[in-house]
């Protein structure tokens, strides 16, 4: 027996503290086990198709820029929509869709569908444009 009169190896009673604080810790742990690769490692390097440095000049050539303020892309101030400054730091696209690469990509490609009656127009850009135009805007921190 030890000092306090329990016989050695005997169970310890759990106290609902340590019960409450492990099933915290273990859910936690398995919220954490849940992230996808699109939640890991920045939305730049997750445009595996994108070329940013053409997604640039596709900005200019579509006209992105007569109504968006587009950082490094020359003319590219308008101030019909909303400035892209800082694209990879926003929550959401449009208030409607979280910010990952995949939803941006449809965002550029077909707005209407996204958002039935948006300002944003149908330019008819291509999957490969949407793609180096998003990688693009992914860089801008």
């Amino acid at each position: 027996m030890d000092p306090t009169g329990r016989r050695a190896g005997a169970m310890r009673r759990l106290r609902p503290g340590h019960l409450v604080g492990g099933l915290v810790l273990a859910g936690a742990l398995a919220f954490a086990s849940c992230a996808t690769p699109e939640t890991s490692g920045s939305p730049a390097r997750q445009m595996q198709n994108g070329v940013p440095e053409r997604g640039a000049q596709l900005i200019n050539s579509y006209g992105c820029g007569t109504c968006h303020t587009v950082p490094g892309v020359r003319q590219a101030d308008g101030l019909v929509g909303p400035p892209l400054i800082s694209w990879a730091e926003r929550s959401y696209i449009a208030g409607e869709l979280t910010n990952k690469p995949p939803n941006l990509v449809h965002w550029i490609q077909d707005p209407q569908e996204v958002e039935p009656g948006t300002a944003m127009p149908d330019l008819n850009v291509t999957r490969q444009d949407a793609e180096d135009i998003a990688a693009y805007l992914y860089t801008l921190r």
